[in-house]
């Protein structure tokens, strides 16, 4: 078992998408709502949320191995290539996951453990456990665990949770189905091979893609009615251009319902959630509000 796999199970993009949107939100709380920001509780947050990634990402490895191997994409993973044993997979997971929220607790708060605990259970028990291979809606609901990310941030510097924290956490929720499902178009193939009930497997690339286009029809103006909230005219900017990018390509997408322009799609909705946070910690910094 060597870093390699290690990094590999612990799904590093995962965990630097998670600490960003956790650490903007922090930031971003403690410019808006106050007190001042405190960087060694920065510091805290962001090995609490790696930690907590990266023991629910091997857990979801361990769960997984078996469908893992079906798939061409995930074939080669540490498990089922046997480079990794599912028993220290298994190990490594339950010890990282139960050491973030237990590190978490003695330097954070209990408002940002108790999300930071939230995400590991949707995550590992609600997504990967209960609903991935169950449910169409699997990727919906389970989309709140990256949610918990962005809460915990905000909590870690307010001490509590308030509205607009909760909807800029709902923000993760609400753009986690067109980033997932133009992935699912990418690897139908992959799902179906493993029968797991992932939209295009279901209902097919035609009536996915129009979801798709639903979904962040949605997103859109629930991310600009955040300025209502609390946010300002930087934010609104990033929000309107970044989210009606992705409403355009995913227009085209229902025009072209297949896999290589799923991919398109893919590539321009996955840097969304970055560009959004980084969105809200610049308005917080340079803040201008629409609604005063």
């Amino acid at each position: 078992m060597g870093l390699k796999e290690i990094l590999e199970i612990s799904k590093p993009r995962i965990v630097v998408l998670l600490v960003i949107t956790a650490v903007t939100s922090m930031y971003a709380a403690s410019k808006l709502i106050g007190p001042q920001l405190n960087y060694v509780s920065l510091l805290h947050i962001i090995i609490a949320g790696s930690l907590s990634s990266a023991g629910s990402s091997a857990l979801n490895h361990y769960y997984d191995r078996d469908i893992d191997l079906l798939m061409k994409r995930t074939s080669n993973r540490p498990i089922p290539s046997g480079r990794m044993s599912a028993r220290n997979v298994l190990i490594y997971g339950l010890i990282v996951s139960a050491v973030s929220v237990i590190y978490a607790w003695f330097t954070l708060n209990p408002v940002s453990t108790f999300f930071i605990a939230l995400g590991v259970f949707f995550y590992v028990i609600v997504y990967t456990v209960w609903l991935k291979r169950a449910n169409s809606s699997n990727i919906v609901i389970g989309g709140f665990a990256g949610s918990c990310a962005a809460m915990a941030g905000w909590a870690a510097a307010t001490g509590s949770m308030d509205i607009l924290g909760a909807l800029v956490g709902v923000l993760v929720f609400a753009w986690t189905p067109s980033h997932f499902w133009c992935l699912a178009m990418k690897i139908r193939d992959d799902y179906a091979e493993a029968h797991v009930p992932m939209l295009p497997v279901l209902i097919g690339m035609q009536k996915t893609s129009k979801y798709i286009l639903v979904n962040t029809a949605i997103l859109l103006p629930y991310s600009l009615a955040l300025v209502a909230f609390g946010l300002g005219y930087v934010y609104l900017a990033i929000a309107a251009v970044s989210g009606g990018l992705m409403l355009v390509y995913h227009y085209k997408l229902t025009k072209t319902p297949t896999s290589d322009f799923a991919w398109k799609a893919y590539k321009v909705t996955a840097p969304y959630l970055t560009i959004i946070f980084v969105g809200i910690a610049l308005d917080a910094a340079f803040h201008f509000p629409v609604i005063k």
